[in-house]
């Protein structure tokens, strides 16, 4: 998960919400960089259109807030003219946006989020407490729903008067607004399904015209935020990253979205393109799948572990920018366990525990992948590389995005996975390592590791909390199916008027109110 159906998995956040920017942090607001960082000396200024390139594919469109994008350019789309519950914060993981507050109750269970004033849909129809129900239920009716409001059934989400929502979770959930961050996108009660495009949002942007994936949007002036800066923003799709850097070169799109590392070590020398960096932005594992088959076990999984050299991966795939993975995900995480020993390459150890697991090295393995994102497919190449210096045989087969989402992931064997959702170490647990998570990318079953979460969730003292969760990550670290060798910074190139484009990660760099353009 580039904002696709992973960024979600663009799990978080801009600012806006009269009281969001206070949440935030300080007056630079969770959208942003203040003016001063950019050395321009310039107050920002109203107007302009913003021309954004972003990667998808014209096979892969949709248009449905609680569908699967598999298209950043859709995400992007959809994520300016819709709100979500919550956002990720500038110096908090979690902070308002739709929902101006929320409260638990005493046992973490039951918990009551309260609407921003004056929010409307775009048609100026106000936006009641009875929309976000129904718009909660459907997202819960996807196929992916369940991963998405993980412990929260349908008839767990009610309205409690115009202005309240109650969300009641299965079990004490003390992150549970966390889980609101991401597709909790709102639309009218009762929108017909064949409406669903196109439908009135909430957010900074309204719809102009859309077609076959490329797109307009509007400022819109009512927004309970306040006005965004830009008149406008263009959204124009590219299907690879080397298309769209050339566009950005060329004068034809002012910012070149998550363009990638290859690009911007193009760029370096000119000196009318900013290269904007997102430490760290995205997760990218290689996934092992643990129910059945050659790495059902756990010998066989440290082994892999133990033969990649991540050193190598970050300065091949990424060019060097990103940085060393430890097999846990969540690195952008307050709670994050720096302290677990960091994995380095043993081939020896490596060779032994797969002689001691009885591998079958004479069989070669596929490797499934996509070019859903720069260097992902580079990456499954280079450890094949580097893994048959152990012993082990694996063959890089790429597949086409529509039929890896459809086929291959949470059912594979072996692949590639991504995610531009890097700053909760509970995310990740809730939504891909529990037994029962809809999104359980590697069929991961460990009683340990559930009973930890559950614990942690439970747990209202934060010092307790923060200790579950190191121990929950160091379960992770010892045995899930995942294979972290790195973290990719989220890369975009800028024309010279660009001002102020967001720099948190996931959900949070796509939101555009507070950019602005200096000409």
């Amino acid at each position: 998960m580039g904002v696709t159906r992973r960024q979600l998995l663009w799990a978080g956040a801009g600012a806006g919400a009269i009281g969001v920017l206070a949440a935030c942090g300080g007056g630079k607001g969770a959208a942003g960089e203040t003016t001063s960082s950019e050395g321009t000396g310039q107050p920002p200024r109203p107007g302009g259109t913003l021309k954004v390139g972003a990667l998808g594919k014209a096979s892969a469109v949709t248009r449905d807030p609680h569908g699967t994008q598999a298209n950043e350019s859709d995400y992007l789309v959809i994520s300016l003219i819709y709100d979500t519950l919550a956002i990720p914060g500038e110096s908090v993981n979690t902070a308002p946006r739709l929902a101006a507050s929320w409260k638990p109750s005493e046992d973490l269970r039951t918990w009551r989020f309260t609407l921003a004033d004056g929010a409307t849909f775009h048609d100026g129809t106000p936006v009641t407490a009875d929309d976000v129900v129904w718009s909660l239920k459907r997202l819960r009716a996807t196929p992916a729903g369940k991963s998405r409001l993980p412990g929260i059934q349908p008839e767990g989400i009610t309205a409690e008067d115009p202005k309240t929502v109650v969300l009641v979770s299965d079990y004490p959930n003390a992150d549970l607004p966390l889980q609101t961050r991401l597709t909790t996108f709102v639309l009218k009660k009762d929108t017909a399904e064949d409406a669903i495009a196109g439908a009135p949002g909430t957010g900074p942007f309204k719809l102009d015209w859309y077609r076959d994936g490329n797109a307009r949007l509007v400022r819109n002036d009512n927004w309970y935020g306040g006005k965004a800066l830009l008149d406008a923003v263009e959204v124009r799709l590219f299907e690879s990253p080397q298309a769209m850097a050339n566009a950005l070169l060329a004068g034809q799109i002012d910012v070149a979205s998550n363009v990638g590392a290859v690009a911007a070590r193009t760029a370096e020398a000119r000196k009318d393109v900013r290269i904007v960096r997102r430490p760290n932005d995205m997760a990218m594992p290689i996934v092992m799948r643990t129910a059945d088959g050659p790495f059902a076990d756990v010998r066989v999984r440290e082994a892999l572990r133990l033969a990649v050299d991540r050193d190598a991966m970050v300065k091949q795939v990424l060019s060097g920018y990103g940085s060393v993975g430890n097999d846990i995900l969540g690195t952008g995480d307050p709670a994050f366990a720096k302290d677990v020993p960091q994995r380095t390459r043993d081939l020896a150890k490596a060779r032994q525990l797969l002689a001691d697991a009885g591998f079958d090295t004479s069989k070669t393995y596929d490797l499934i992948t996509t070019e859903d994102i720069s260097g992902l497919a580079e990456s499954a190449t280079l450890f094949a590389t580097q893994v048959r210096e152990a012993g082990v045989r694996i063959n890089v087969v790429k597949q086409d995005s529509k039929v890896f989402w459809d086929t291959t992931w949470l059912k594979g064997t072996l692949y590639t996975s991504y995610w531009g959702t890097n700053d909760s170490v509970v995310f990740f647990a809730s939504k891909t390592m529990l037994s029962d998570a809809g999104q359980n990318e590697s069929g991961w079953n460990e009683p340990s590791f559930d009973e930890t979460y559950r614990t942690a969730m439970g747990t209202a003292d934060t010092a307790e909390r923060a200790k579950l969760l190191h121990r929950l990550q160091e379960i992770e670290f010892a045995r899930s199916g995942y294979l972290l060798w790195g973290m990719a910074d989220g890369i975009d190139l800028a024309g010279a008027a660009v001002r102020d484009l967001p720099k948190l990660p996931g959900y949070g760099r796509v939101q555009l109110e507070k950019t602005w353009l200096a000409r």
